[in-house]
């Protein structure tokens, strides 16, 4: 598996394309925005190619989408991957979309005996530089054991959720469920310290030896509130987009969980501020900000 096509040059398509170059791949990228491309020529990758071109020519070919809405043309419009797919390519997506999607993919893939893996990642810019990322994959085991060389050079921890295409998917909407909930925690914790006067970086230290301890809390205050920099590594309308799918499943499955309701509004707020372009850690500032009476919030709540 020499040839590689790599759709999507953004803040994680980019660094995970450049790393592949490096470990000795023909890769060719693949972006809207032409921009990107340059830049990834630049690197020394090759551009130029149409998709299904590339779909026809291609060993495998990975996507990192921004939206369902690209997901779904770029795997199912008419010149798009699977239509145009020869029967020995491997197709794998490193994007966060909908399951529902998930599904609907890998069932036309089914259709055209095209071999597709759904494989999420986390770890954000930094781990895709570094190439520390965390594979999350869902779909057949066989094709998982095929494309694990491919995702070991781009990661670190690589899994196999379960034969479900969509297994991978849930797994990282729980996971970024879990950092919706961190970056709120550390947000409202941080400006309940600051309005006490308290020092931030001293109590950092305390709290990052005790049970307070989180990676979000570091990330989030060493990296941005710190330095009250929020230039982004992860976009906190990116984070509520995924939240938006948590939300989508919880209604599907006929669930009800009143605190990720309220925490879906709060990003929601957020996003509305006009804080959707800066890193989720911004939501510290957004908190901070906050002059809703004791009345009013619990009114908000109900």
């Amino acid at each position: 598996m020499k040839k590689i096509g790599f759709i999507g040059l953004g803040n994680m398509g980019m660094p995970m394309s450049e790393n592949l170059l490096d470990s000795g791949y023909d890769v060719y990228g693949f972006d809207v925005n032409h921009e990107a491309e340059t830049r990834f020529e630049k690197a020394g990758g090759q551009v130029g190619r149409s998709m299904d071109d590339l779909a026809k020519s291609c060993d495998a070919i990975i996507t990192s989408l921004p939206s369902v809405e690209a997901y779904e043309s770029v795997y199912l419009g008419e010149d798009g991957l699977i239509r145009n797919s020869h029967k020995n390519i491997l197709l794998l997506d490193t994007s966060t979309v909908a399951p529902e999607s998930n599904k609907k993919v890998a069932e036309t893939a089914e259709k055209y005996e095209v071999r597709f893996l759904e494989t999420p990642v986390s770890g954000g810019v930094v781990g895709a530089v570094n190439r520390t990322l965390t594979f999350m994959a869902g779909g057949p085991k066989p094709i998982f054991d095929e494309a694990s060389a491919l995702m070991h050079v781009l990661g670190e921890d690589i899994f196999h959720i379960d034969e479900r295409i969509e297994s991978g998917t849930l797994s990282k909407l729980i996971n970024n469920l879990f950092i919706g909930f961190y970056t709120a925690g550390v947000s409202e914790a941080l400006a309940l310290a600051k309005k006490q006067n308290m020092d931030l970086d001293a109590l950092f230290d305390v709290l990052s030896v005790s049970y307070g301890q989180s990676r979000i809390y570091e990330r989030n205050y060493k990296t941005f509130i710190a330095n009250d920099e929020y230039d982004p590594g992860f976009t906190l309308k990116l984070l509520r987009k995924d939240l938006n799918f948590v939300k989508e499943t919880m209604t599907r499955e006929d669930l009800h969980l009143p605190v990720t309701d309220v925490l879906l509004q709060v990003y929601e707020e957020a996003e509305q501020a006009g804080l959707g372009p800066k890193d989720m850690a911004v939501l510290y500032e957004h908190v901070g900000k906050q002059d809703i009476s004791f009345e009013a919030k619990k009114e908000r709540i109900k």
